[in-house]
């Protein structure tokens, strides 16, 4: 009888490497950004990135980081976490868990507790420290939302399209 092969790659791998992908649909510059929402029974229940709201031109909304907020892409941009949680149309998310390429913000973690979602798995955490992910994870603990940091495998991947 033939073994089944060895180097199937984790359910971990296999969801942060779908929000990583995810992001790759970001046309932002500077950050690109994806999300994979999974339910209990490790089924993906939802995708997103950031980027600007439907019916927004990318050509014609800014993408600058500097300068009065109207004129930057902080006024406009979605975030990847509150894309995943809106395009999702099969109901509750309730006890669902989020892989997120970067750690949440603060709105995105209101977004989060709101939704039900339990537990999130980030990979990056580049802005730990700052108020926004300060306020983020002291309201994510206090909802009782699990945080968990993505352990890289160190496994390279390489999809022709």
């Amino acid at each position: 009888m033939t073994e089944k092969r060895a180097d199937y790659i984790s359910w971990d791998e296999y969801f942060m490497g779908v929000a990583h992908l995810a992001g790759m649909r970001s046309k932002d510059p500077n950050s690109q950004v994806g999300s994979c929402i999974v339910s209990q029974d490790n089924k993906i229940l939802s995708i997103g990135y950031n980027g600007f709201p439907k019916g927004c031109s990318d050509d014609e909304f800014p993408w600058e980081r500097e300068g009065e907020m109207y004129d930057t892409k902080y006024a406009y941009v979605t975030h990847s976490e509150l894309n995943a949680i809106l395009n999702y149309r099969g109901g509750s998310l309730e006890n669902s868990k989020i892989y997120v390429s970067l750690f949440p913000c603060n709105e995105c973690a209101k977004a989060i507790i709101q939704s039900g979602i339990k537990e999130v798995i980030y990979d990056q955490d580049k802005y730990a420290g700052t108020p926004a992910v300060l306020a983020s994870r002291r309201m994510l603990n206090a909802a009782g939302v699990a945080l968990r940091r993505y352990k890289k495998s160190g496994r390279k991947i390489e999809i022709e399209l």
